[in-house]
């Protein structure tokens, strides 16, 4: 019924194909093909969200101090979700008639600034101030992007962790630290995609494993450095002579790990237990194309950060959330519960049957629509009965692609393009579309995108980091009441750098607990120097680059004999692994004759 079509991006000017599975789900949900390429797509969404800024700014309903994912210089009104949440206003009374002779886009921008928007979006939080974009956290500081986790700081894409601290996409891990990838873990300090496992340090792709350094593809072991057994007792030994409360030991042993890491293959996707999956970091997935970090995810195409639980499915082009949504697309930090949502920014909590909205809630059929709650049958946030409702909609729909949205580019927003990045209410440097898509202010400028100078944060640092002790068996608790210039202060590091830091009372009491010695970078930096193990989104057609009897730079000799036996693998794959990163990978087949 369906046939394969070549297109070419309205954006970046590169061909992308839309196969027959993707023209019938389009039918299925009822609107047109894209005309951006799914990468383009994925940027433009990132756009739209500040993933971990924090801004200090007046409330526009009480004037009181108050953070906000919105700077003050973005022409937003903002209110914080305390009152944001009540009935002591009425977003209703923003509504405004829907106007033929004018886009759309522009009708909504205008809707956008003036209805009040809630400055963090934390649904049932417990002493989490610090925190945003977060479900249920309980005393969570500085995390990002999570659900039910407890005791955590520094963190984001965390599902169900508790006592965690410097993490990113943890589920159900506890008391781990600068770790990436995780999955049932406990006590892992310096590790890289492992799963029920505890007590490692600066391991990585490992499983059902315990007490164990610097390891690598290692399944079912215990007391082993370097991949190499030691009884219990020795073990003990050596690792108490490592020294890793020292800040100079703990970075030369972890990059001692990481060149040993280098030295064996990689699957060409990182994951476990999926059936029929590509893409990378997918864990407990079937039917999952071309996505990114996804946890029990089932016919998902064209998704990243779907991983918190209970899984999605039947979804496209969905950036971000997750927690049981169905049939939904070109959305973004969208989540718990939602269906059929389409074209959207932070709609959540068992909404259904929403198009072209932003920041809605346990909300239905609604089109165009900013700050709703437990609304239906509006449109620009302008009540109507169901009969007119559905009377109006078609015709919204058809002015919409006769009359689109031009923005100074020239690109054309028709029915069925998510928001213009003309609308994002953040700067693209504040953005996550930065950490995927780097751009420089002059690129992201004449690309369309909003680009938002750093503040001066006047911050007086009371000592520096190359001054801290090397020890935590050094540190006194007077460390708490000093302010820390972070060791890239100054520097151009691209990382979001916030120049200075403190310890935290929790913190220091964390970092003695496991033996750790204090960092030397703010949360930002520690942040984006850890995704620095991350993959990006973009897919390359490889080879399996196992060789016969060693891999293709001979820098690893396999352990048994493979299917090819000694001719080099023929399987070839499309990954995330781009061709220039030194990563050795292999094909499934021959990585799990390495590992298992």
């Amino acid at each position: 019924m369906f046939s394969t079509e070549t297109k070419i991006c309205q954006n970046c000017k590169v061909s992308f194909v839309i196969d027959a599975s993707d023209f019938a789900f389009y039918e299925r949900i009822q609107v047109p093909p894209p005309t951006f390429c799914w990468l383009c797509r994925a940027q433009r969404r990132m756009a739209f969200r500040n993933e971990r800024i924090l801004y200090k700014r007046k409330s526009d309903f009480s004037d009181k101090d108050i953070f906000s994912m919105y700077s003050l210089e973005s022409g937003y009104k903002v209110y914080e979700k305390e009152i944001w949440l009540t009935d002591q206003w009425n977003p209703l009374e923003y509504g405004q008639e829907y106007d033929f002779s004018r886009p759309f886009f522009e009708q909504f921008d205008e809707l956008l600034h003036k209805v009040p928007l809630k400055n963090l979006n934390v649904v049932n939080g417990v002493n989490s101030d610090y925190s945003n974009n977060f479900t249920e956290p309980k005393n969570c500081y500085l995390c990002f992007n999570g659900n039910q986790s407890e005791d955590c700081m520094y963190s984001h894409g965390i599902t169900f962790c508790r006592d965690c601290v410097d993490v990113s996409h943890l589920s159900k891990c506890e008391s781990c630290y600068d770790s990436f990838w995780l999955t049932s873990c406990t006590t892992n300090v310096g590790c890289n995609n492992c799963e029920s496992s505890f007590n490692l340090w600066f391991s990585k792709n490992c499983a059902g494993c315990s007490d164990c350094v610097g390891c690598v593809g290692l399944r079912k072991k215990q007391y082993h450095i370097f991949n190499q057994p030691y009884s219990k007792e020795d073990y003990q030994a050596k690792l108490k002579e490592l020294n890793l409360g020292s800040y100079g030991e703990y970075q030369k042993v972890r990059a001692q790990a990481h060149d040993f890491w280098s030295k064996f293959p990689n699957k060409f996707i990182e994951g476990l237990h999926n059936t029929r999956v590509s893409g990378n970091y997918i864990d407990h997935s079937k039917d999952v194309k071309n996505s990114f970090l996804v946890r029990e995810g089932e016919h998902l195409k064209f998704c990243q950060y779907i991983q918190e639980l209970p899984g999605c499915k039947d979804c496209y082009d969905w950036s971000i959330w997750g927690d049981n949504g169905q049939l939904m697309y070109e959305c973004h930090a969208c989540g718990i519960g939602t269906q059929n949502v389409r074209f959207c920014l932070f709609t959540q909590e068992d909404s259904h049957d929403i198009e072209y909205s932003m920041v809605c809630s346990g909300s239905s059929y609604l089109f165009g629509c900013v700050g709703l709650r437990k609304k239906q049958y509006c449109i620009l946030n302008k009540q109507y009965s169901k009969e007119e409702y559905e009377k109006l909609l078609p015709k919204i729909r058809e002015h919409m692609s006769s009359m689109p949205y031009k923005d100074q580019q020239g690109r054309l927003y028709q029915y069925g393009e998510f928001f213009p990045i003309e609308l994002s209410p953040v700067g693209y440097n504040e953005s996550m579309a930065q950490e995927y898509f780097p751009l420089d202010k002059q690129t992201a400028t004449a690309q369309g995108y909003k680009w938002r100078e750093p503040a001066d944060r006047k911050y007086a640092p009371t000592i520096n980091a190359a001054d801290l002790p090397d020890h935590i068996k050094d540190v006194s608790d007077s460390i708490t009441k000093d302010v820390i210039a972070c060791a890239h202060a100054g520097v151009e590091c691209n990382q979001l750098c916030v120049d200075a830091f403190r310890i935290t009372q929790d913190e220091l009491n964390f970092y003695r607990k496991l033996g750790l010695p204090l960092p030397r970078l703010c949360h930002n930096c520690r942040t984006f120097e850890r995704l620095k193990q991350r993959t990006g989104l973009k897919l390359y057609p490889r080879k399996c680059q196992c060789e016969g009897v060693q891999s293709q730079n001979s820098t690893y000799k396999n352990t048994v004999a493979h299917f090819h036996g000694e001719a080099h693998c023929p399987n070839e794959f499309e990954t995330s692994y781009a061709p220039d990163r030194p990563e050795i990978v292999y094909c499934e087949q021959c990585y799990q004759a390495e590992v298992v």
